[in-house]
């Protein structure tokens, strides 16, 4: 993303325009031009801040850094009108959510040998076992958290991958 200020007012530009009116004229393949002939016409890359997150934080105002001819974001804390509770409980329920798919795979399993009266083989009871461990200690590490940000942050596991 490249930026540019014009008269005060800094305008976005997801890609560079294909022709460009330039201080020297009429631009042409100006997508395709050198970093020094864009630069010159005022076009800068668009950074964001080192630890922008987008997960807890907005982007605001946008300024030029002279000492490293870029754009800059400032970010700023998003709020919630979730309280620390809410997002806790949200979080769990995703959770639960997660792990309850991840035991469902198994659950005929648990049902057809309950129906037959067979014994069901200890690694699949071990397995299960592990996962709902897993899973309560996961959630004690969510009830532990103390910030708002630290609940929308926290990794929940995926076992899609």
């Amino acid at each position: 993303m490249k930026a540019r200020e014009h008269n005060g007012n800094i305008t976005t530009y997801n890609s560079l325009p294909e022709t460009w009116n330039g201080s020297d004229g009429h631009i042409m393949n100006f997508r395709n031009a050198s970093t020094e002939v864009v630069e010159a016409e005022g076009f800068f890359d668009v950074q964001n801040p080192d630890d922008y997150d987008g997960r807890i934080h907005d982007l605001t105002d946008l300024t030029f850094d002279s000492e490293d001819n870029v754009f800059v974001y400032t970010k700023e804390d998003k709020t919630w009108s979730e309280t620390l509770a809410e997002l806790k409980a949200s979080k769990i329920t995703s959770l639960k959510s997660i792990y309850n798919s991840k035991l469902s795979k198994t659950d005929w399993i648990i049902v057809r040998d309950s129906e037959l009266g067979n014994t069901t083989e200890q690694s699949v009871k071990d397995s299960r076992a592990a996962l709902r461990t897993e899973c309560a200690t996961k959630e004690s590490e969510i009830n532990a958290l103390t910030s708002k940000a630290n609940v929308i942050t926290y990794q929940l596991p995926n076992f899609n991958v």
